[in-house]
């Protein structure tokens, strides 16, 4: 791939992903796959004006490693060291940056049900502390081939070519492949925020999705709640950041307890580093009574008792079928892409910022109004090439949202 367009994307992941104003600290974080894109990030936020950029590379090797080796009650220990730092990022307010690459199997054989147990324990301390830095800070989640992702990919492609295949792909997703990535995505926004404030005008009550595929379910919204799409703003200096590079959704926390039915997946779900296949989840108020699963069921049953709120929805988003990630014709095996690909839920924790004036409310507050809260948020796709999705509003009518997988206005 050519340096001038990484380069450009590098500057589309500083300037629009984090927006790096001057004297910001920003942290990457980054599987070992491709460090001299690390480098184009790191020289990117400087010149943008950062004062201080870190970088933490992760391997998932060393993951399975330490699950292996280390004892319950190791892996569920959170170290002063670790407070001192989440509190200093409490203090500090780091913009983040994710360059995900991982292996869609790479935590294949790991003992799950002890990581589970583990991170359940660590939760206790550090949720609460990430909790007091919600919203308030910038980041970023995209993404950078992996050897092994990109073979996963393109089987029949040697590595290098399989490489720069999934570069080609990456970027056209991202919106990264023109001459102006970051004006392609200010146009993007336009589109994406003109579909909010539809949806927002309407005044929702609840979605009915149906397909032919089994999926019969209705969720139920919140009042205060919004249909946000594409950037964000920072809670207090209001300062703007696109949390996903790609993104095509437009979503919002529905009504904790307000879910009945039951949907099917349309695609695989990487999580953790295996895939769960052919999937369905059955909801009764509100809550996941039963789960069914082709491939990895038990995992699938592991992730929704993570804790009390991952049974539970904390996700609603629309994607158009005909979206320019689907137009691709294959799976990504990895969530950033794949949930912009069809229309998705998620289990697990909840957007506060979606509540209309959500600063004016504490944490609780926010919960009690009817947010889920979780230490899990994982995306799964129920999207498909006639889905149906009728609104209907609080006055009783009703309004065609989505028809045969698309925008119906």
């Amino acid at each position: 791939m050519k340096t001038t367009v990484l380069k450009k994307y590098a500057e589309l992941i500083a300037r629009s992903g984090v927006n790096v104003h001057k004297g910001d600290t920003v942290i990457v974080v980054a599987e070992l796959d491709q460090p001299k894109f690390v480098e184009y990030v790191v020289d990117a936020c400087y010149k943008a004006g950062a004062k201080k950029v870190t970088v933490e590379f992760t391997h998932q090797p060393l993951e399975k490693l330490h699950v292996r080796h280390r004892s319950l009650t190791t892996l569920s220990t959170v170290e002063d060291w670790e407070v001192k730092r989440y509190e200093h990022y409490i203090d500090v307010l780091p913009s983040r940056i994710w360059l995900v690459s991982e292996d869609p199997d790479g935590l294949a054989g790991m003992n799950y049900e002890k990581y589970a147990k583990g991170a359940q324990n660590r939760s206790k301390i550090i949720k609460p502390l990430r909790d007091r830095m919600e919203n308030k800070y910038k980041w970023c989640i995209a993404a950078v081939p992996g050897k092994k992702w990109a073979k996963k990919l393109f089987p029949d492609l040697r590595p290098a070519a399989a490489v720069e295949k999934l570069w080609e792909s990456i970027l056209y997703a991202s919106r990264a492949d023109g001459d102006d990535p970051i004006e392609a995505w200010r146009l993007h926004n336009v589109d994406l925020k003109g579909r909010c404030d539809y949806l927002n005008s309407l005044g929702i009550d609840s979605l009915h999705y149906t397909s032919k595929n089994g999926t019969d379910f209705t969720v139920g919204m919140i009042p205060e709640a919004l249909f946000c799409g594409g950037s964000e703003d920072t809670q207090g200096k209001g300062e703007t950041f696109e949390p996903n590079i790609p993104s095509e959704e437009v979503f919002t926390s529905p009504m904790r307890g307000r879910a009945e039915g039951i949907v099917y997946s349309t695609k695989p779900l990487s999580y953790n580093g295996q895939l769960i296949e052919d999937f369905s989840v059955r909801f009764e108020g509100g809550k996941v009574v039963e789960v069914k699963a082709a491939k990895n069921e038990e995992l699938l049953r592991t992730m929704v008792g993570m804790d009390e709120g991952a049974a539970y929805l904390g996700e609603v988003a629309l994607v158009p079928y005909s979206s320019p990630i689907n137009k691709l014709g294959f799976l990504f095996y990895n969530t950033l892409f794949d949930e912009n690909a069809a229309c998705h839920l998620a289990l697990g924790r909840g957007f506060t910022n979606t509540l209309r004036d959500y600063d004016k409310y504490t944490h609780e507050e926010q919960k009690a109004m009817g947010v889920n809260d979780s230490i899990i948020h994982e995306d799964f796709m129920i999207g498909s090439e006639d889905l149906s999705i009728v609104a209907t509003l609080r006055d009783g009518s009703q309004v065609q949202i989505f028809r045969d997988g698309e925008w119906a206005f």
